[in-house]
């Protein structure tokens, strides 16, 4: 027998603003890593590397919000990819190859806080979840 969490409307509306929120900013990144880049003191590189990474991940949160049940597992690999989002954000500003501007320091770490909101009810949303035993 496994478990599945039967996914509670908290962790499905959170999922799907997580995935909103991830395609806009992958879409925007993807799409104006060269202006943004400049704008705010950040490789366009890696926001053209990062916009690309997060559209695919915003299309598994869109479609997991879609799911009346599903296994905790892939909740608990989004709630760590943005775990580590959060992580790598804060490297990037201390440690990174580039120096943004102070509207870049803005934008980096709104974007962090708002990823880590979005682990936290997550989380939440995992540990209020109802689970059901499967064959």
């Amino acid at each position: 027998m496994s478990k599945t969490n039967v996914s509670g409307s908290l962790l499905r509306r959170v999922l799907l603003l997580d995935g909103v929120a991830s395609g806009a900013t992958g879409l925007l990144g993807a799409l104006a890593a060269d202006p943004l880049g400049a704008l705010l003191g950040l490789d366009p590189g890696i926001l053209r590397v990062a916009g690309l990474g997060l559209v695919p991940f915003a299309l598994l949160l869109v479609y997991l919000a879609s799911r009346a049940t599903l296994p905790a597992w892939p909740v608990w690999c989004v709630v760590a990819m943005n775990v580590t989002w959060v992580v790598d954000s804060v490297l990037l500003l201390t440690h990174g190859p580039t120096t943004p501007t102070g509207l870049g320091v803005a934008f980096v770490m709104a974007q962090a806080l708002a990823v880590a909101v979005f682990a936290a009810l997550e989380y939440a949303g995992l540990r209020r979840g109802t689970t059901v035993a499967t064959a």
